[in-house]
C-alpha cells in the first residue's frame, strides 16, 4: 500500500517556542520535500490543507535517525517548511525542534532509558555541530510534566537543558564570517555573527525604532521591512551564505538596552516575519554578540562578571537565559533551558 492509503507515522511535538513534526528518516518517502509541503499544506497563507499553522514558528520538521557516529546517539536534521512557498529548506538549524529531539530518541527506542534522567548526545546535521540534552525518564518513560517555565509557552512542563559546544562558524565558517566586530551595511553598523545561528545584529535606534515596539507593529512598518531586507540580501554572502533571497538565514536581530533587568533587549525578523520571542541558537549568537569588544549589543549590553556569566536575552513575550561560559576571553560554551510537550504520536497523510 502506498503512503497515501497508509499514513507515515509521525509525532507532533512542540519543542521550545516552536511545533512540528518529528519523523524517523527511514519513514519519509523518496519525494521527501514534496510530501512534507502537503503535510503542511504549503503554499498557503493559511496552510488550510495541512498540518501547517500559518506561521514559520509551527511549519517546522525534524528527521531523526541513530547515529554510527562515535559518542554520539541521533542525527537530527532540522527542515523549514515555508508557509507561503513551495520550499523546503536545510539551510538552518532550529534550537526549539532541537528540545523534542531527545525526548523523541527515547520514545522511539532509538536511545535506552538511561535512569531517573537520561542524556541524549545530538548531531546536528545543519551544522556539523553536537548538543547534550538531559531529559527526565522516571520509571523508564519521557516524563514531560513539571515545573519548569519558559517565555513564550503557558503553563509549565518538565526541563529539557541543552548544552552547546563548538558551535562558532557552525554555517558562516567562522563566529565572525567577515574577521570584523562591525560591518556597515546600508550605512547601518552591524554585527555578522553565527555561534549557531547566523544572524545580523543592529541597534533598534539606528533603524528609527525603539526597540520596544510589537512584532504586529513591526511587521506593518514597510519601510522597515525593506531596509532590513536590503540590509539581509547584502549580508548574506559577506557571511559566506551566498544568495540568501530564498533563504531563511541569517536572522535579523534589532537590539536596545533591556527594560526588564536583563542584558539586552531584542526585536528578530526570521527573517520576513517578526518572532515572537527569540531562537534557542539566535540568542546564544546574540549573547555571543553581547561579550564581543564592539558592535551593536556590546554597546547596549549589561554583562555580568566572573567566567560563568548568565546572560537574561529579553524578547516581545519575556525572555530566554544563555549561560555564557568564557575561555580565554572567549564564550567556550552555551546552555540553555527549554521544555518540550509531545502533541500527537500517529500517522500523516500527505495526499
Amino acid at each position: 500500500m502506498s503512503e497515501s492509503e497508509t499514513g507515515v507515522r509521525c509525532m507532533w511535538m512542540r519543542g521550545g517556542t516552536s511545533k512540528g513534526g518529528y519523523f524517523l528518516a527511514d519513514d519519509l518517502p523518496a519525494d521527501r520535500d514534496g510530501f512534507l509541503l502537503r503535510v503542511m499544506g504549503s503554499p498557503d497563507p493559511r496552510q488550510i490543507d495541512g498540518m501547517g499553522g500559518a506561521h514559520p514558528l509551527t511549519s517546522k520538521v525534524a528527521v531523526v535517525r541513530k547515529s554510527e557516529r562515535a559518542g554520539v546517539d541521533v542525527d537530527y536534521l532540522f527542515l523549514q517548511v515555508f508557509v507561503d512557498q513551495p520550499i523546503v529548506t536545510d539551510a538552518q538549524n532550529c534550537g526549539n525542534i532541537l528540545a523534542g529531539i531527545g525526548p523523541f530518541a527515547v520514545e522511539r527506542g532509538l536511545v535506552p532509558v538511561k535512569g531517573e534522567k537520561t542524556e541524549v548526545s545530538i548531531f546536528m546535521e545543519n551544522t556539523g555541530q553536537i548538543a547534550i540534552a538531559t531529559v527526565e525518564t522516571p520509571g523508564g518513560k519521557v516524563n514531560y510534566k513539571g515545573d519548569a517555565r519558559i517565555d513564550g509557552v503557558p503553563g509549565t512542563a518538565a526541563p529539557v537543558p541543552i548544552v552547546f559546544a563548538d558551535t562558532a562558524g557552525s554555517s558562516c565558517g567562522a563566529l565572525l564570517p567577515t574577521g570584523n566586530a562591525v560591518d556597515e551595511i546600508e550605512g547601518i553598523a552591524c554585527t555578522l555573527i553565527d555561534n549557531g545561528m547566523p544572524c545580523v545584529v543592529m541597534r533598534a535606534d539606528a533603524l528609527g525604532i525603539k526597540g520596544t515596539e510589537s512584532p504586529k507593529e513591526l511587521e506593518a512598518n514597510q519601510e522597515l521591512r525593506a531596509r532590513l531586507e536590503a540590509i539581509r540580501l547584502k549580508a548574506g554572502p559577506m557571511m559566506n551564505l551566498g544568495d540568501v533571497a530564498k533563504k531563511s538565514v541569517p536572522k535579523m536581530t534589532m537590539v536596545s538596552q533591556a527594560t526588564a533587568g536583563g542584558a539586552i533587549s531584542t526585536r528578530t525578523f526570521i527573517p520576513h516575519s517578526c518572532h515572537d520571542a527569540i531562537g534557542v541558537l539566535g540568542a546564544v549568537s546574540v549573547a555571543t554578540a553581547c561579550l564581543l569588544p564592539a558592535g551593536p549589543a556590546s554597546e547596549l549590553a549589561v554583562i555580568p562578571d566572573g567566567d560563568e556569566k548568565l546572560l537574561s536575552i529579553e524578547h516581545p513575550t519575556g525572555e530566554m537565559s544563555v549561560i555564557a561560559t568564557m575561555k580565554d576571553g572567549e564564550v567556550y560554551r552555551a546552555a540553555v533551558l527549554r521544555t518540550a510537550r509531545k502533541l500527537f504520536d500517529g500517522v500523516v497523510f500527505g495526499d
